[in-house]
């Protein structure tokens, strides 16, 4: 597993795999998912990427991102056909064989009456040392090794996948956060008192994410912290350095993570 980051955060990074997603015929929806996931369990997702399936590529990918992180994820690749071969580039990257896991054997043969076809099979390989991540929803199992949690690319498949991810990350503090709203303002005039104020909180992340509608238009400034009070505070002086900078009505709706 990654070194701590020198702050105390527990990290993760996303590893997308799956030409659909890079051609733009499938849309991906894991990566938010994950990310809110793992907020509620104290991880900050850090990064995330997102590869074709080709074998070197999955490789470099996961080498760097699970000595960079503490937690990495996979989606996608461990299907029954020959461009699956997230299970295959996974071995490789920790250096061990795969071999058939007696237990998702079992669950195929169970479902499919006795004898399970050769490309089903290759559903049930996980690396040796691997754990068994539990599916809900549907099909085999996911797996874990080392800090990588491989699981599947299908979202509804890939939530219940998480539900068994989450009792084994040991997380952090978890990050809180708070929405302050400015209309009828632009960033250009937003921009000094919100650097001003994110200055002052190192510690903590200050994001404007404009609005445009038949209502006007506008900001959300976002503000996300660990520490619930001082981000209450830091909500209250920003709100100041905003008036104070001739933008008046501001006001804090309700928290978006």
């Amino acid at each position: 597993m990654a070194a701590a980051t020198t702050d105390g955060r527990v990290t993760a990074a996303v590893l997308i795999i799956g030409d659909e997603i890079l051609s733009g015929r499938t849309q991906d929806t894991n990566l938010r998912d994950i990310a809110r996931y793992l907020a509620v369990h104290g991880v900050d997702l850090a990064e995330a990427r997102t590869v074709p399936d080709v074998h070197e590529e999955i490789v470099a990918a996961l080498n760097a991102l699970r000595s960079r992180y503490d937690y990495v994820i996979t989606t996608g690749g461990i299907g029954p056909t020959h461009d699956d071969i997230t299970a295959d580039a996974v071995a490789a990257a920790f250096g061990v064989e795969l071999y058939e896991h007696p237990e998702i054997v079992a669950l195929l043969q169970a479902r499919w009456g006795g004898e399970v076809n050769a490309a089903r099979r290759r559903m049930a390989r996980v690396p040796v040392g691997g754990e068994l991540v539990k599916n809900p929803v549907q099909g085999p199992p996911g797996f874990t090794i080392g800090n990588v949690f491989t699981l599947a690319g299908v979202p509804a498949i890939m939530r219940g996948m998480l539900e068994d991810v989450g009792p084994r990350l040991k997380g952090g503090a978890v990050t809180v956060s708070r929405t302050v709203r400015v209309e009828g303002s632009g960033e250009g005039v937003i921009a000094a008192p919100l650097e001003a104020v994110a200055k002052a909180h190192p510690a903590m992340s200050l994001g404007s994410y404009p609005f445009f509608g038949e209502g006007g238009f506008g900001s959300n400034l976002v503000l996300r912290g660990r520490d619930p009070a001082e981000l209450a505070a830091t909500v209250a002086e920003l709100i100041a350095a905003l008036a104070a900078a001739g933008i008046m009505g501001a006001r804090e709706i309700e928290p978006a993570n």
